[in-house]
């Protein structure tokens, strides 16, 4: 029986990979800041894949093609970016909200 490691936290899709940045000709921004709603659809995106994965696996777990040690570890990455993007939502609903609250 051969035992994987869990995967680190840069493993993790959209935690340990690069921000996507705007070129310097669309916009007045320094070059290399990063764009928040190319962020924001970059993780959605990666979210939703792994989430489909994770689906992909439990299936084929169920048809007996794959160990359930890999069901398992698809099934908490899944977890772990569903998570994750649901903290970013919450805290950005309580932005937008802070901010329209402000007297100007």
């Amino acid at each position: 029986m051969t035992v994987t490691s869990i995967p680190a936290l840069s493993d993790i899709p959209f935690v340990g990979s690069s921000i996507p940045t705007r070129p310097a000709a669309q916009g007045a921004q320094a070059a290399g800041t990063p764009d928040f709603s190319s962020v924001l659809a970059d993780m959605a995106k990666q979210t939703a894949s792994t989430i489909r994965t994770s689906e992909d696996m439990a299936i084929k777990g169920m048809q007996g093609q794959v160990p359930v040690q890999e069901v398992v570890q698809a099934v908490i990455q899944a977890q772990t970016s569903l998570q994750t993007a649901l903290a970013v939502r919450d805290k950005v609903v309580s932005t937008y909200q802070s901010l329209t609250q402000m007297q100007i």
